[in-house]
């Protein structure tokens, strides 16, 4: 089952932000403002006020904490829609698609994968060597990786002992996020992603997990591609709105 309304919610704990509140059935997030996902007004159901009211006040939230207003729609849910064009009213406009994907978790152990249940410094300096704009971005993305509740994973490849490339899973019943995905440029297009990625599908069997999601950007048709070679499917694509 692929349900927005089911994987929408295990995701926002597997990718957990430093402060949230609830309003209603919409959950806002935020940390240091950098990553979409962590802040965020995400909308798991009706707001529990007038709508233009909940805007106003997601609004407010955020100015509070010197960020812009963001909101996450999925595309196919009605009341996204809705929500959408009182935004744009509002002089919001969509950005970054990003797709959801789910699929079976298959995978095995890799003698040269360390899956271990903490962030190591050799994990730390390949998820941040140059894959954000700025540190504060990697340290923000750092942040939220090691909040991610146990069971997890956090595998690390090294190609003659120097580390290459790291992955993540978020482990919860029966799901099993697979996020957090980065090779050094001096190691791409060896198969480390792959390798990588099934790593940490066996870590997540064995903590009990069967089926994995994973959220890519759109536009990432490499990316895709792999992971559709690993029997992912799209689920729902979602997107960001902003002034």
């Amino acid at each position: 089952m692929s349900d927005p309304k089911v994987i929408e919610p295990i995701a926002a704990r597997g990718w957990p932000a430093s402060e949230s509140v609830e309003m209603g059935g919409w959950r806002l997030y935020a940390s240091r403002g950098c990553s979409g996902r962590i802040n965020t007004c995400w909308q798991h159901g009706a707001p529990g006020r007038p709508t233009i009211e909940a805007i106003e006040a997601v609004e407010a939230w955020y100015a509070a904490r010197g960020f812009p207003a963001r909101f996450k729609i999925v595309e196919a849910d009605p009341a996204g829609a809705a929500l959408a064009e009182l935004l744009v009213q509002r002089g919001y406009r969509s950005h970054t698609p990003t797709l959801t994907m789910s699929g079976p978790l298959r995978g095995e152990p890799d003698p040269q994968i360390r899956v271990e249940g903490e962030i190591g410094e050799s994990f730390r300096r390949v998820f941040g060597d140059g894959a954000f704009g700025d540190g504060r971005d990697a340290g923000e993305r750092l942040e939220a990786l090691a909040r991610i509740p146990k069971p997890r994973g956090y595998a690390l490849a090294e190609i003659d002992g120097a580390a290459a490339a790291v992955g993540t899973c978020a482990i919860e019943g029966e799901w099993a996020g697979i996020l957090g995905m980065r090779t050094l440029a001096d190691f791409r297009r060896l198969g480390l992603g792959r390798r990588v990625f099934r790593a940490l599908a066996a870590h997540a069997v064995a903590a009990g997990a069967s089926r994995g999601y994973l959220q890519v950007d759109a536009d990432n048709a490499r990316a895709i591609a792999l992971y559709e070679s690993e029997g992912y499917a799209p689920a729902y694509l979602y997107r960001y709105w902003e002034r």
